[in-house]
């Protein structure tokens, strides 16, 4: 079996899905030319015969409809190893902060240069975690807020993919205060 992306056929294959200026050790960076999740035939030239071990993808759901990410979740799927992962992470539409919802909310706070104005859907951890669900996965909450806005942390391990908007690693998130916060998810695809 042949390499993909320079990842011999006995390492894991861990790919990030959309990831503009983001890179990570061990992890392929991919964008929308080479693995647009709204375009399956691209997916079958990347990776060959081959099965991704995992995928990470931070702040792309959201600028797809509900209809294109459900859609996208049955792609990963396809695409993942059985016992694979995708860690996923999209604003959080519980979090209690008017700053962030104005920024993170459909459409986004003003001109159609601002990242967030294709924002499509703001989700909820129920809403997030049916959609990969739906698709076959098993789904892990990491971090989420609850409909009281109270916030909710499940300890993950950044060697598995990191998040830079989490609790973790966002230079936000200083002194106590939880400040700026994503959705986390892990869906599993289960071992057939």
């Amino acid at each position: 079996m042949p390499s993909v992306g320079g990842v011999p056929p006995d390492r894991p294959l861990r790919v990030i899905i959309g990831a503009g200026q983001q890179s990570w050790p061990d992890w392929i960076a991919t964008d929308k030319t080479s693995l647009d999740l709204l375009r399956p035939e691209l997916w079958g030239s990347f990776f060959g015969e081959r099965r991704a071990d995992a995928f990470l993808c931070e702040h792309v759901w959201e600028h797809l409809t509900e209809d294109e990410g459900r859609a996208a979740a049955g792609l990963c799927y396809c695409w993942l190893k059985p016992g694979g992962y995708l860690r996923c992470a999209v604003p959080d539409g519980n979090f209690p902060d008017p700053d962030y919802q104005r920024h993170a909310r459909v459409g986004g706070p003003g001109p159609d240069d601002h990242p967030a104005a294709d924002h499509k859907v703001l989700y909820d951890y129920h809403r997030f975690s049916e959609l990969f669900e739906q698709a076959g996965f098993r789904v892990d909450l990491l971090e989420y807020c609850d409909e009281q806005g109270r916030f909710h942390y499940h300890q993950w391990s950044m060697e598995d993919g990191p998040v830079y908007r989490s609790l973790l690693l966002d230079h936000r998130n200083r002194e106590g205060r939880i400040n700026n916060v994503s959705l986390i998810v892990d869906a599993y695809k289960p071992l057939e």
